[in-house]
């Protein structure tokens, strides 16, 4: 039997070649899936290192919330007399304001994923400086800056650069005099760290002289932090008083569990790319072991035991395996790769994770694919070692049409399991403290990998399919092509799992194209009209959506730059931050203690010129918000009722004033307040942009706004565009996932063609010698593709609408309808047609060349 093997290999290199490479190239996809989000995973997880590192006692203001891990402390502690307290070695001042950097490509530094960039004043205390220049030296005049190592890579940025910083007051310019890096670390646990002289970070803070944000402490020897917290506690009372080991300790706990998060949200989306590489590596292998039933039942006759043949087939499938998964592994890092920068495009930069090169980044698709490849060989290996002797004899036999209960059962066996995800989906739908784009975005993984599993139950029906479409198609075939037509008909009607092998591929495919072309259409379609009618202003100064990806924050001054332009009568700056709902509790069931309720609020004076907002809102004053109608139904919000929310100075009390509603969700789409109100909750919120109403030109407004190098001038109908497409965010990784699964999906069907047609060699020899003519034995393979387009386009796009229609019926989105516009139907249906035609061109121009005397040879 190992002869026999060896013979196999050697005899059928062609088409063993390519079922490694369609196992090979679906293992890479595996393999890169699991590789990026383990590195999402990491980068969100955040850097193991701290800038309190060599700290001991962090002294912070009074009200300082000890929970908040990573919020910047707010208001102002003075050393005073802290140096004379025994036991201490070292004080310095530490402020923290959010800065976003422009790299020497035009466009923001994005930070690291889940984090922020901070201007931090540069410690120059050894005994309490955690940063390690790697290149230049420190700080030394108020427009130098040093950076952390991740920022110098993300942006190329070197020392002797200079750039500009975007302050959540002004921009500045600087010179790039130093590249740090914190215990060895490219970034810390907070982000990236933009450093500059102490006198810098007091002017962009706005603190009064001698005064901080916190004050590090170093213990003296022998003395340790727990006992130095201690006697610091009643003079600097009322500050808080903490160790900086259990600050990092919190920070690190809080960034593991938000890394498991985001790991698992980003897992999910691999797991569509996962079921495709093993929905490829199942069909094709499956499709080789089924074309040598002959060869097999020969080995039968002459003496083979079924278990036997059992196992050669398995030996042939472990060999392939193991050096197809050992080749996907390499290009796993390949797809990990692509799929990282096309994640920073839209500003989630990953980049500070590590590589990883574990056991579970390697062994996982290795033995995924090992092991996928014998179960695909099981069932076929099974049959081959039933088939009767006598079977062998056969030059050319039908399919068993065998038993249809087996197969109904197990499609309906597949079905019940995809509600293992639909399931979810109403428990999510009615949470309570679920709402807005987590909930949608929620809801949309669970429908879309309750959808994949239902695809794989159309794929065990698809052989039922076959024989009417078949027919149909081969009447059409008749009255174009005769005789042709006529014996197209009835290959495929007698090989039904054939066709339906090859179209389960394409419909793989059609359903992955055609559910991401309707969910991005409907969403793009519906903001654009949304966006018009929401939008009043007559121009928008945003960041540049071509040199930021819309992601950087403008200067606070902007608005008051816009004012001075000729022509200009009102120019509204929209803010945001985001607040947590600390009263009234969310509670979603009864004894639930309350869950923590995340708002993102928007600042802005009168909106009422610039915006068209629904709903019954008055004028803001200060102390009021006004909320989104759909979270005042879920939150219970209503109109005059108290609510306390948690900012970045600690818990503002607020009365509702009204509700509103933002049918764009593009600039207000929660809450509204006044820009005194912003003030206690944010005073560093970011300017996302500058609403304009007058008559003042484009090139006026530009003039006004030029010393801000992100900054652009849109008019209402461009704008409308941009904020529209901030909707898609996100969406380049999903794009590439999609677009690496079809480009899997369509190389399966591609082998799958191509061995069954090569697996008929004999067949289109025989009909050759009896008169057959080459263009006919063409016309018989493109009848034959044109079923298997006719088989995948109907049970994808039927998959595809299914899909869009749970999501609409789930989320009750108006974004998100069934509308099939006729280009993307014709788009689908022309690419399906083409990419089949092109992979059954070469098998159906080597199928007719087959010599009648090769034809005529036993195998």
């Amino acid at each position: 039997m190992w002869l026999i093997a060896r013979r196999s290999f050697a005899q059928d290199w062609a088409r063993l070649t390519a079922t490694v490479l369609a196992v090979l190239f679906s293992v890479g996809l595996m393999s890169g899936s699991l590789q990026f989000a383990l590195r999402a995973q990491s980068a969100v997880s955040g850097s193991d290192a701290s800038e309190y590192a060599r700290a001991d006692v962090l002294v912070q203001p009074p009200g300082a919330d000890p929970e908040d891990t990573f919020a910047v402390p707010r208001g102002e502690v003075r050393p005073g007399s802290i140096a004379s307290v025994p036991g201490v070695a070292a004080v310095a001042g530490d402020a923290a304001v959010p800065v976003t950097i422009v790299g020497a490509h035009g466009r923001p530094v994005p930070s690291p994923a889940g984090a922020v960039t901070t201007f931090r004043p540069w410690i120059s205390d050894a005994r309490l400086s955690a940063y390690h220049l790697v290149a230049g030296r420190a700080p030394a005049a108020d427009d130098e800056v040093a950076v952390v190592r991740h920022v110098a890579n993300a942006g190329r940025l070197r020392t002797g650069t200079t750039t500009t910083l975007l302050l959540p007051k002004t921009s500045s310019r600087v010179r790039i005099v130093g590249v740090v890096t914190v215990q060895g670390r490219g970034s810390v646990a907070s982000g990236d760290l933009i450093l500059g002289t102490p006198a810098a970070v007091h002017d962009a803070t706005g603190l009064a002289a001698g005064a901080w944000q916190s004050l590090w402490v170093k213990a003296a020897s022998g003395v340790r932090a727990g006992e130095l917290r201690s006697r610091l506690a009643a003079p600097m009372r009322p500050a808080v008083v903490r160790t900086a080991a259990d600050l990092r300790h919190r920070q690190a706990a809080e960034l593991q569990g938000v890394g498991a998060s985001v790991g698992g949200a980003i897992g999910m989306l691999a797991s569509v790319a996962v079921f495709t590489g093993l929905f490829v590596v199942a069909n094709a292998f499956g499709t080789m072991v089924r074309q040598r039933t002959r060869r097999l039942a020969l080995l039968a006759a002459i003496g083979a035991r079924p278990r036997q043949i059992r196992r050669l087939v398995r030996l042939e499938a472990l060999v392939l395996a193991v050096i197809a998964s050992a080749g996907g592994l390499l290009v796993g890092y390949g797809v990990s790769d692509v799929l990282t920068r096309l994640f920073a495009q839209d500003g989630f930069d990953i980049s500070a994770g590590e590589v990883d090169f574990g056991w579970i980044a390697l062994a996982f698709p290795f033995a995924a694919g090992v092991v996928t490849t014998q179960l695909a060989a099981w069932r076929p290996a099974r049959r081959a070692s039933k088939v009767a002797p006598i079977e062998a004899l056969r030059s050319a036999t039908a399919e068993d049409k065998g038993r249809k209960w087996p197969r109904i059962v197990g499609a309906i066996a597949v079905f019940g399991a995809s509600w293992m995800f639909f399931g979810p989906v109403f428990a999510v739908a009615n949470d309570p403290t679920s709402v807005g784009a987590d909930r949608t975005v929620g809801i949309t993984m669970l429908i879309l990998l309750g959808s994949m599993v239902c695809v794989a139950g159309l794929a065990v029906l698809a052989p039922f399919f076959v024989g009417p479409l078949g027919g149909l198609v081969g009447r059409l075939g008749m009255l174009v092509s005769g005789e042709a037509g006529r014996l197209a008909r009835a290959t495929i009607t007698r090989s039904p799992r054939r066709v339906s092998s090859a179209a389960a591929s394409l419909m793989l495919g059609v359903a992955l194209v055609a559910a991401t072309g309707l969910l991005i259409t409907s969403v793009r379609e519906r903001s654009h009209a949304a966006g018009a009618q929401t939008l009043a202003a007559d121009h928008v100064i945003a960041a540049n959506g071509r040199t930021s990806g819309g992601t950087a924050p403008l200067p606070g001054d902007t608005a008051a730059r816009a004012a001075r332009a000729p022509g200009v009568t009102t120019a509204v700056a929209l803010t945001q931050t985001e607040v947590r709902l600390v009263s009234p509790k969310i509670k979603a069931f009864d004894g639930d203690p309350g869950t923590p309720i995340m708002l993102t609020v928007t600042g802005a004076s009168d909106v009422r010129p610039v915006l068209r907002l629904g709903g019954h809102l008055p004028a803001l004053r200060p102390g009021e918000i006004g909320v989104a109608s759909a979270l005042s139904k879920a939150y219970g919000l209503r109109p005059g009722r108290r609510i306390v929310v948690h900012g970045a100075r600690g818990d503002v009390t607020l009365t509702v004033a009204g509700r509103y509603h933002d049918p764009s969700h593009l600039f207000a789409d929660e809450a509204l307040v006044a820009p005194a109100t912003m003030a206690a909750l944010d005073p560093d919120a970011n300017t996302s942009a500058v609403l304009v109403r007058g008559t003042a030109s484009t090139a006026a407004l530009t003039a006004a706004v030029s010393g801000i190098p992100v900054a652009e001038v849109y008019d209402r109908a461009a704008y409308v565009r941009v904020a529209a497409s901030s909707m898609e965010k996100g969406l380049r990784v999903i794009y590439g996932f999609i677009a690496m699964s079809l480009v899997i999906a369509l190389f399966g069907m591609a082998t799958t063609v191509s061995l069954s047609v090569s697996e008929r060699t004999k067949e289109f020899g025989m009909l050759g010698a009896v008169g057959t003519t080459v263009r006919q034995i063409r016309s018989i393979v493109r009848w034959e593709a044109a079923t298997v387009v006719l088989l995948g386009v109907l049970l994808g796009m039927g998959a595809a609408v299914g899909t869009i229609a749970l999501l609409h019926v789930a989320t009750g989105s108006s974004f998100i309808r069934v509308h099939l516009p006729w280009w993307l139907l014709a788009a689908v249906v022309l690419g399906a047609a083409a990419v089949t035609w092109a992979t059954s061109a070469l098998p159906a121009r080597r199928a007719a060349g087959v010599p009648v005397l090769e034809a005529a040879k036993a195998e």
